[in-house]
């Protein structure tokens, strides 16, 4: 996948995220040191006035901050994207699996330092019992039913961003 293509999707599930009310927990690693750079503004613009998690641990399970806060959104299932599949994405998702989370990858919502390392970490988790999903059948997933006419601006949105849903 294009990077273009990733952010483009990353997007589009955070926007999702908002337009649905989720509970949304932003996580950064090493901004504060300066290591690594804040996450990209077309990300922050969506998320504009949520709380980002710095932390130090490329686990994000292991941060108390993070894990405190996913604990306080009082819910059992997780969508989850990351920076990294094999580390920012594998690592909680097995964590939280073990502690009875059921965890929803956005496998387009996330990229790998390459192609395989992308696919053995989506067939690492989803072996662990992560469910796999996508941004468009999370659009379709969180709609559910034309009828629900409040929201589906927000799904056909989504999917006509992403290109999985023709302009009319």
């Amino acid at each position: 996948m294009l990077r273009s293509e990733l952010i483009t999707n990353i997007v589009i599930a955070c926007q999702l995220a908002v337009d649905y009310k989720l509970p949304i927990i932003l996580s950064t690693v090493n901004v504060k040191t300066g290591k690594n750079a804040e996450t990209i503004s077309p990300i922050l613009e969506v998320l504009k006035g949520f709380p980002s998690y710095d932390r130090t641990s490329i686990n994000a399970w292991e941060d108390k901050e993070f894990n405190d806060a996913v604990n306080a959104a009082g819910r059992k299932k997780l969508l989850m994207a990351a920076l990294w599949t094999e580390a920012c994405l594998t690592f909680p998702t097995l964590d939280a699996l073990r502690e009875g989370f059921q965890v929803y990858p956005i496998a387009d919502a996330v990229g790998g330092t390459s192609i395989a390392a992308h696919e053995m970490a989506l067939r690492r988790v989803e072996q662990a019992g992560a469910q796999l999903t996508s941004v468009t059948q999370l659009a379709c997933e969180l709609q559910r039913d034309w009828a629900r006419t409040t929201t589906a601006p927000f799904m056909v949105k989504a999917l006509q961003s992403n290109g999985s849903f023709l302009r009319t």
